[in-house]
């Protein structure tokens, strides 16, 4: 059995997890034993995002402070067989090693890949043992619902969302910074605290997330009407929000592992797309074909980076449409180009006349 804590903070917008790092990392590393008592586990790992090297010194001397202690290491606090210890492994980068199965692979020392679930990790994670991956900020609200109960931690949130949550907030902001928030506080409210005025739009949950409009600002931060992993992105009035689109198009573009063709190609076809309305040179049929492309990648995608990576293009379409229409070129355009058609010649080796080898059957 082993405990693993992913540390690869790699979600753009996000960096809670550096300042509990910073100040907290006892209390990341005692919910971590805690979790190793209760499954049995004599060894754990910190996946540490490869650009937060700067703190492994840091953690490293916590460790061998709590090896001192007793805390780590062979019959920990006198008990005979609780035996448990912690090792850093650093990561190289990569977005993708942010989902819990990829991390595990490049955890073995693989390509940073998905894996086909089932099974998960808590029954085939690491080396094919059963696995618990949780988070900085998971680990250390365990601790503290062990040291204070879990009436203290069902104080304050919501029935279907109990506790509190961080919040790496930035953006058109007087005071950016982390905030800690119970679950069924309403966007509006983060707002106000933060010192933003005029926004036109809020980015919860980093790149991969819901871009909010002004009307949404009354919805709660919980698991049952905006979930997060804690980035809080503000845009004022002041933005051009297709320039948002398109960083994240090409971040997407450029994270992609490349395993499936949905998101490899689908995520190029995107970021592709949406530079040539943003040059002026689109059409009602480009904006067709986003939403084509997104949800394609949405449906078919194999793992949860191509299945969100179209969210800021379709949430801006739905919501934002007049950044989108000011760009164009013409209303109308009809492609020169017959994509379909040019799948003909591979219909036909491989068999296929079905309505789901024609592109535009598809919905």
């Amino acid at each position: 059995h082993y405990v693993v804590c992913n540390a690869d903070e790699g979600e753009p917008g996000t960096f809670k997890d550096r300042v509990l790092l910073s100040s907290y990392a006892d209390l990341v590393f005692e919910g971590m034993t805690i979790c190793a008592r209760a499954i049995g586990a004599d060894q754990g790992f910190l996946y540490l995002r490869g650009e937060y090297l700067y703190l492994r010194e840091h953690l490293e001397s916590v460790l061998a402070r709590r090896r001192l202690d007793g805390l780590l290491g062979r019959d920990i606090l006198g008990e005979p067989g609780f035996d448990f210890d912690i090792q850093i492994h650093l990561g190289a980068g990569a977005y993708i090693c942010g989902e819990e199965s990829a991390l595990i692979e490049s955890l073995e020392g693989k390509r940073g890949v998905t894996r086909k679930r089932p099974p998960f990790p808590v029954t085939s994670g690491y080396q094919g043992f059963p696995t618990v991956v949780n988070n900085v900020e998971t680990f250390l609200a365990a601790t503290r619902i062990v040291q204070w109960g879990g009436e203290w931690f069902r104080g304050e949130g919501t029935a279907k969302s109990p506790g509190s949550k961080i919040l790496s907030v930035s953006g058109d902001c007087r005071s950016p910074g982390v905030y800690e928030y119970p679950f069924g506080t309403p966007v509006h409210r983060v707002l106000k605290d933060c010192g933003a005025e005029h926004t036109q739009a809020v980015q919860i949950s980093g790149a991969a997330g819901a871009t909010l409009a002004p009307a949404e600002f009354d919805r709660i931060i919980a698991y049952e009407d905006l979930p997060t992993a804690g980035s809080f992105m503000v845009f004022d009035r002041r933005r051009d929000m297709l320039d948002m689109v398109r960083n994240f198009a090409a971040f997407f573009a450029h994270e992609s592992c490349g395993f499936c063709t949905p998101c490899r190609v689908g995520g190029a076809l995107l970021r592709d797309l949406v530079e040539k309305v943003a040059a002026g040179q689109g059409s009602s049929h480009d904006l067709g074909e986003l939403r084509h492309i997104g949800a394609v990648m949405r449906k078919a995608s194999y793992c949860g980076l191509g299945q969100t990576a179209p969210n800021p293009i379709l949430n801006t379409l739905d919501k934002f449409p007049e950044v989108w229409q000011r760009r164009l070129r013409s209303a109308d355009y009809t492609p020169s180009f017959d994509l379909d058609g040019a799948l003909g010649e591979a219909r036909a080796l491989t068999g296929r006349g079905d309505a789901a080898a024609h592109l535009e059957e598809q919905t």
